[in-house]
């Protein structure tokens, strides 16, 4: 146990160095002032530990500087539009950061920090992964006119990742046969931006034979190059420091029953990272993460990849690659025998979380009754 209170203060103490630096204050104090936290001290035993029973004056004893977090919103002090006088505010709008570059441990390698278990079970399922992946096949080719059929295998996942603005349009996309290249049952992610890609995502979603089932959400922090959005969007409200990426899902896969096919809840829906420079159509790596966690299928295909965005397991298709060597019969030698997942191992399955149970109550159906409010056929 004691071990365990000093790892705690440690890292405490880190944070709270890390806190001073970003802030721009000079000690604890400030940073209390800063923060709105308070020593977590009643008055009552303040006062009595001033004075002796016979009234002499008793020295006080110091406690060591420390924050007491007393709500969520201490680290949200400041962030909020209706109190623009508030000095951590101020701070955002002097040094141009966002306020997310302020959330901490966001990253793959300190994420799970203080959930050894939730730590193992992705460390486990990243050596999985990597064990079963095929090697890394990838296709030069132009989108708008390869004929999707001539790939002759469908896959598990399929990511989507469309050039747009750059000789390509949302028609252009609407119009790909991505059902040449799903399974039955598959999924598919789609990077769509914001605003109007919303929209438009999901009516590729549907022309493609895919039912909307999450919405991932890539968060853009600016620590690197902190300022003004050099990406403003004439037509935008607000600035956009955000993309979004859609997720469907073809076919009947339940959670309750697939668990050879997904392993639902190990990831979240959210990403954050660093903006791209100016100008880069990249995305981060950790979409990559998320599908492979998620679908135990190894047949995984990626659309408008590029040279940097080649990886084992997957095949890469695209007009910016520089190389080919992609070979049909070579790539479906890798799944006979039964090898088309991943599988899964008994600690695996003992540490990832499980779905809860469904305790909805539907009516029967028939005259004058009806469908109990749950998702239909192929839900998660």
């Amino acid at each position: 146990m004691s071990e365990k209170l000093k790892e705690i203060r440690e890292r405490s103490q880190k944070r709270k160095k890390l806190l001073i630096q970003t802030l721009g204050v000079s000690s604890v104090g400030e940073l209390r002032n800063a923060l709105g936290a308070t020593l977590d001290v009643t008055p009552k035993k303040q006062a009595s530990s001033e004075y002796t029973s016979d009234g002499n004056e008793k020295p006080v004893h110091k406690e060591p500087d420390s924050l007491v977090y007393t709500d969520s919103s201490t680290f949200l002090k400041g962030t909020q539009s209706s109190n623009p006088h508030n000095d951590y505010c101020q701070h955002f709008v002097d040094t141009g950061q966002r306020p997310q570059n302020y959330i901490r441990d966001v990253g793959l390698a300190d994420r799970f920090e203080e959930y050894p278990k939730l730590r193992e079970l992705i460390k486990l399922k990243d050596e999985l992964i990597a064990r079963t992946a095929t090697p890394p096949m990838y296709l030069k080719c132009d989108l708008k006119t390869f004929d999707l059929k001539t790939m002759g295998s469908k896959f598990d996942v399929v990511l989507v990742e469309p050039p747009l603005g750059a000789g390509w349009r949302w028609r252009d996309v609407l119009a790909l046969e991505l059902h040449h290249l799903a399974q039955p049952r598959s999924f598919v992610f789609l990077w769509c931006g914001s605003s109007e890609g919303l929209d438009m995502g999901r009516e590729c979603l549907k022309k493609w034979g895919f039912r909307r089932c999450e919405d991932i959400c890539w968060i853009k922090t600016n620590i690197k190059n902190p300022g003004h959005s050099k990406n403003l969007e004439h037509n935008a409200v607000f600035q956009r420091t955000k993309e979004h990426c859609l997720m469907g899902i073809k076919g009947t896969v339940r959670r309750s029953v697939d668990g050879d096919f997904i392993h639902a809840n190990v990831d979240i829906d959210l990403i954050i990272s660093e903006d791209p420079e100016f100008g880069s159509t990249e995305k981060p790596i950790e979409i990559f993460h998320i599908m492979e966690h998620f679908c135990l299928g190894r047949r995984r295909v990626h659309l408008f990849g590029r040279d940097s965005t080649i990886r084992p397991g997957w095949v890469t298709i695209g007009h910016e690659l520089t190389n080919s060597n992609f070979n049909a019969e070579l790539y479906a030698s890798y799944f006979t025998e039964g090898r088309d997942t991943t599988g899964c191992t008994e600690r695996i399955e003992a540490l990832r979380p499980k779905s809860p149970p469904n305790t909805s109550k539907t009516r029967p159906r028939g005259r004058g009754g009806f469908r109990g409010r749950g998702r239909g056929r192929g839900a998660l």
